[in-house]
């Protein structure tokens, strides 16, 4: 709107300068050749009557006076009887020639036509601005719509896609930029989904194939002869066995198949069995208790993976509070006194196959990611921070209207 507007301002200009220019030189040689004919008809001492000249006008402007009698001509816009005129005036026998043409007509022209080009640069500039403003919110809603989109993907929604290229209307919204990015971010979101699907075939394929082995090696592990070597071996596969079972699990949760089965339980209780079968020494406090709907299986290994995370990488105390009073979702809380989560984890979240165990880079491993993907499918909200006072903090808020009694 605003180059508009300044377009039609400079062409407003331009036209009223030619306009301006054109009739006011027509006026202007209209006097000048009265002003001839009069100076003739002087010179012979002919009538000068209906030539609207005059010897030594009183109402002749001073400075084209001036000029007069300096001997020279000229023209300038004045008044007489009170009407608009353009004078033109030379030198005869020692007096001032002046002649005059009516200009009010002039001016009255020249405003009309100011009027129509100020009209004329509204009108296109209320159409431009119009036009603008329905071009710009096309654009901007098919670029919200191309935004929300890419959020959804960001969210883990690989199936999210912006369209086949085609305006919020159903019509073609045509090749331009805004297609272009749409069709680039479904193209995106296409090649993640399709690595993704295979990395979870690979890594569900891996562990099926590994459990059957891993089995019959754990059966024959319990044939070796009693010793230190028996204990290390049953270890490592055991070690070897949580993992692979982890990964089915993971798996699973990519999968997005994963559904509650939901029941009514003691929250407090709960907690309490969860955190006794860990095995570790582990503080828990019930601040408020209710009875709660969730999966108990799922909540289980949620808790449990947060307890042994926070024993491994945390130091103790480690302290589980339970709040079902909490506002506005009842609130399970895992502090540990150690350095804390660190700044990646509370940035990105937990990353798989990355621990905090010397030699192994930073951040976590699968405990964490079994978690995040568990809570999600029990509409759990898990947060990660680091206390005031030091030492790791998880949050787990239970969806609203989880208390039943």
């Amino acid at each position: 709107m605003a180059v508009s507007c300044a377009v039609a301002a400079v062409l407003g200009v331009l036209v009223h300068n030619a306009v301006a220019r054109q009739t006011v030189g027509q006026v202007r040689k209209e006097a000048r050749a009265n002003l001839d004919t009069a100076l003739d008809l002087f010179e012979y001492g002919t009538s000068r009557e209906g030539l609207n000249s005059l010897l030594d006008p009183p109402e002749l402007p001073a400075e084209l006076r001036r000029l007069a009698r300096s001997g020279q001509r000229g023209t300038m816009v004045g008044t007489y009887h009170g009407r608009s005129v353009m004078w033109a005036a030379a030198p005869a026998d020692g007096q001032v020639m002046a002649a005059w043409r009516p200009y009010g007509t002039v001016h009255r022209s020249l405003d009309h036509f100011d009027t129509a080009i100020l009209g004329s640069a509204v009108l296109a500039a209320a159409t431009v601005a119009l036009a603008g403003l329905f071009l710009a919110h096309r654009i901007s809603r098919r670029l919200g719509t191309t935004a929300a989109v890419a959020r959804r993907i960001t969210a883990g929604d690989l199936d999210a896609r912006v369209g086949d290229g085609r305006g919020p209307g159903g019509g073609a919204a045509g090749q331009d930029e805004v297609a272009a990015v749409a069709a680039a971010l479904d193209s995106v979101a296409g090649s993640l989904q399709s690595r993704l699907q295979a990395e979870q075939r690979f890594t569900a394929d891996v562990a099926h194939e590994l459990r059957t082995p891993l089995t019959g090696i754990l059966a024959s592990a319990e044939l070796l002869p009693e010793g230190r070597p028996k204990e290390m071996i049953n270890d490592r596969l055991r070690a070897l066995r949580r993992l692979t079972e982890d990964l089915l699990e993971i798996s699973r949760l990519d999968s997005g198949t994963e559904r509650a089965d939901l029941a009514a339980y003691d929250l407090g209780e709960l907690v309490r069995r969860c955190v006794a079968a860990t095995g570790l020494d582990t503080e828990v406090r019930i601040a408020a208790d209710a009875v709660v709907e969730t999966d108990r299986r799922r909540l289980d290994r949620i808790l449990a993976n947060l307890v042994i995370n926070a024993h491994r990488h945390g130091r103790a105390p480690v302290v589980v509070t339970v709040d079902a009073a909490s506002e506005p979702r009842p609130t399970i809380e895992v502090r540990d006194h150690g350095p804390g989560f660190p700044a990646d984890l509370l940035h990105h979240g937990p990353q798989r196959f990355r621990t905090d165990a010397p030699g192994r880079g930073r951040g976590h491993g699968l405990g964490l990611t079994i978690a995040v993907g568990q809570s999600a499918v029990l509409g759990v909200d898990l947060r990660f921070t680091n206390a005031s006072d030091g030492g790791a903090r998880t949050l787990l808020r239970l969806p609203q209207g989880a208390v039943v009694g």
